[in-house]
């Protein structure tokens, strides 16, 4: 048994190795659609607002798996093929964006209404006032449902066997006859999980500093001092 293996670990590194570079993709692609569609949804124009709301409900509501399999294998008979590395990141892109723009959205509009009125006060433009004030108090409440959604993109990653991609647990399921299944997938357990752990503190670093930068010291403090506003 310890044979076998020293002689399949190699395929257990590639796996984990591939598993975290489509977590990382799509993660950073999902970040960028939750920031895009968030605010979108926000805006004073009603179309960009209901496209918005469209696309959102859309990923929402259908499954991951078939998004996934419409882009990589329907898309292509409409003249559109996308390499499996490029059809994996648009659709975790697309699908944890529809969830992450919730995210966005919400963490915005749960700004006080004083610090947005303020902002008024002080003469700065939409775009400013969103950058330098709201945005700054927002981010340290998007971090951590930020962090379950990149928790569950990695998870996520286990589907994409089904375009191809030879990420872990396709690597699993090659080695568990050599190995046998209670060794394969014992292991496949504990890589996700020590992954999912990296992940959380990760996570919670950048929830701290977000935190630190907005004068909360890692606790939900509200700035609502006009002064704080100004000096940002």
């Amino acid at each position: 048994m310890t044979e076998q293996f020293v002689q399949t670990a190699p395929f257990f590194l590639t796996g984990i190795g591939t598993t975290l570079l489509y977590t990382v993709l799509g993660a950073v692609a999902a970040l960028v659609l939750s920031f895009v569609f968030g605010l979108m949804s926000l805006s004073r124009s009603v179309a960009v607002r209901g496209f918005s709301r469209v696309v959102v409900e859309f990923f929402r509501g259908t499954s991951l798996v078939i998004q996934l399999l419409w882009i990589f294998f329907v898309l292509p008979q409409l003249g559109i093929r996308f390499e499996p590395i490029a059809a994996a990141t648009i659709a975790f892109g697309l699908n944890f964006g529809a969830y992450g723009a919730e995210i966005v959205r919400g963490a915005v509009t749960a700004v006080p209404k004083a610090q947005w009125e303020a902002t008024v006060a002080l003469g700065l433009g939409r775009m400013r006032r969103m950058r330098r004030v709201i945005l700054p108090q927002a981010l340290p409440e998007m971090i951590p449902p930020f962090g379950n959604l990149w928790i569950q993109i990695l998870k996520s990653s286990s589907l994409l066997y089904l375009i191809g991609i030879t990420e872990l647990t396709y690597e699993v399921k090659q080695l568990q006859f050599d190995i046998g299944s209670l060794a394969a997938f014992s292991i496949a357990l504990v890589v996700y999980f020590l992954i999912a752990q990296l992940l959380v503190l990760v996570v919670r670093w950048v929830e701290k500093r977000a935190a630190a930068r907005v004068g909360r010291g890692g606790k939900a403090v509200v700035i609502e001092q006009p002064q704080a506003v100004s000096a940002s």
